[in-house]
């Protein structure tokens, strides 16, 4: 069992603002948020310093194929656990591992690791899988390898619905509708991704319960007045959560602040969509089987196809903090709160609020992370 510890001398994130003058108490748990002079009243038996910086609920990264030379799609433990360490340093508590369109078998390989690795506690969480591909369009495969799509099929991720908590399809393929109806009622997320769907196609899987789009603007058709299409769709639908790359080479920081305006800081969700070049050099990486070319802080295929990113969620949050020009509790909350809600995962992770996980990271204003703890235990100091 952790020890009770309280952050002190820190700026304190939440929905409502920056806390000055109180502190976090925490053990595996949150204890409670409370003035400084209360922090006696706890029992407390640490008190760590966080020296002026900002306190923040730990970051969630639900689209994310790697780092630091590994994949998901290697089906490696290892690999993850030094995925899972080198977020912890970048200040997320928790990601979905997400696996890519291969052959079945391979899919199957990298969920049955994804399930081992979600019993460890190396670093961030393994929260889960966000299965992207195969159930996604030939017409816009993105990097992925179109000659291993499929039409969606529930049968084919039966055995994992304990790992699959999100599933980007193209909800314009046959059997989408049933398919949809199937993993809403087997409590898995479903997200539009990857995908040529009208506007009518993309309405009617949200309302059939899809809830997000998979790197808004990317590998869909752009938004045009006389065909609204899936950008359309989410924009017009309060309700629909939008993933954004905010590395400002897949999406233009004006088209950040468009989608800002339309969607809200509460359905805005941040993702790196990294692949296993993040945090290397420069260089030539596999994706999927396919062959990246990684340079000027982007990965590319050899047409020049953007492959996934090389961004860190800490990177991720900066850039669009400075592109939208919103407070730093409001850039926090998109990749806080808004994942862990739309995963349904809010009354265990998201917030700094009595009884949630104690997943929490102290960074100053450069986003520079000082501290990371997952579930109450320092996994990361700098």
């Amino acid at each position: 069992m952790e020890k009770s510890r309280a952050i002190i001398n820190g700026r304190i994130i939440t929905p409502e603002g920056a806390l000055t003058g109180s502190a976090v108490i925490f053990d595996e748990k949150i204890l409670a948020v409370v003035p400084e002079k209360n922090i006696k009243h706890f029992g407390v038996e640490e008190r760590i310093d966080a020296e002026g910086c900002f306190v923040s609920p730990g970051f969630i990264d639900m689209h994310t194929h790697g780092a630091v030379g590994h994949d998901t799609m290697d089906g490696d433990i290892e690999g993850i656990r030094a995925i899972s360490e080198k977020y912890a340093s970048l200040g997320v508590t928790g990601f979905l591992a997400t696996t890519m369109t291969m052959e079945i078998d391979s899919i199957k390989k990298a969920l049955d690791s994804i399930r081992k690795a979600m019993q460890y506690n190396y670093g961030a969480k393994v929260l889960g899988c966000h299965l992207e591909g195969p159930f996604i369009s030939g017409k816009y495969p993105g990097a992925q390898n179109a000659s291993y799509i499929k039409a969606a099929d529930f049968s084919l991720i039966e055995d994992y619905r304990d790992v699959i908590k999100l599933v980007t399809i193209a909800p314009e393929a046959e059997g989408s509708d049933e398919f949809i109806r199937h993993c809403v009622n087997e409590g898995v997320s479903i997200s539009i991704g990857h995908s040529s769907a009208t506007y009518e196609e993309a309405a009617n899987a949200f309302k059939l319960g899809a809830r997000s789009v998979t790197h808004t603007f990317n590998a869909m058709p752009a938004l045009h007045h006389r065909e609204p299409g899936i950008i359309g769709a989410a924009m017009d639908d309060k309700e629909v959560y939008c993933e954004l790359i905010a590395d400002n080479i897949h999406v233009h920081p004006v088209m950040q602040r468009v989608l800002l305006k339309t969607k809200g800081v509460d359905r805005i969700i941040l993702i790196t969509d990294s692949m296993r070049a993040a945090g290397m050099p420069e260089g030539c990486y596999d994706l999927g089987g396919q062959t990246v070319y990684v340079k000027n802080d982007s990965a590319r295929l050899e047409n020049g196809t953007l492959a996934g990113s090389i961004l860190t969620m800490d990177k991720a949050l900066g850039n669009f903090m400075s592109n939208a020009g919103i407070s730093i509790d409001d850039a926090v909350r998109l990749a806080t709160i808004n994942p862990s809600s739309l995963l349904g995962l809010g009354e265990r992770l998201g917030r700094l609020q009595e009884g949630l996980d104690a997943d929490i990271t102290v960074f100053n204003e450069q986003f520079d992370v000082l501290f990371t703890y997952v579930n109450g235990g320092l996994c990361y100091k700098r």
